[in-house]
């Protein structure tokens, strides 16, 4: 698979899944019922876990989506998808200070950070394997 299609591949999977998140703060910020709510209520910290995993998720596709490009910060690469899912993850945690049916956690923002990091390094590591096999140096 070329390096465009795989990218681009990754981009349809990015916004179809950042079109499911959107469903699911919908849902939370009209109080709707949802057996996802259900389900991830059943299961021991379920709603920092979902946080980790919704938001970590997202920055995974959205990096390679975005072919891993990034700048440095010091001697940090800061992915250029997960700094905009962390614009995402802040601005749409601070809405839920002034939506009745939400609350702001500092905790979720937390839960997304350790998402957004470790999905970051594990996108990173996907990236340098790909590169590898296509014979790609960086």
């Amino acid at each position: 698979m070329s390096h465009t299609l795989f990218s681009r591949l990754f981009l349809a999977v990015a916004a179809v899944f950042f079109c499911f998140i959107l469903w699911v703060i919908y849902l939370a910020n009209t109080g709707a019922q949802s057996l996802l709510f259900d389900l991830v209520h059943h299961i021991p910290y379920g709603d920092k876990l979902g946080h980790m995993l919704l938001f970590g998720l997202l920055t995974f596709v959205a990096n390679l989506a975005l072919q891993s490009r990034h700048f440095l910060l010091g001697r940090i690469p800061l992915y250029y998808g997960a700094v905009l899912v962390s614009i995402f993850v802040l601005s749409e945690e601070i809405c839920q200070g002034f939506i009745p049916s939400r609350t702001l956690d500092i905790i979720d923002l937390v839960a997304d950070a350790v998402g957004i990091i470790l999905f970051s390094y594990l996108s990173g590591l996907t990236q340098r394997i790909l590169d590898k096999k296509r014979g790609v140096t960086t």
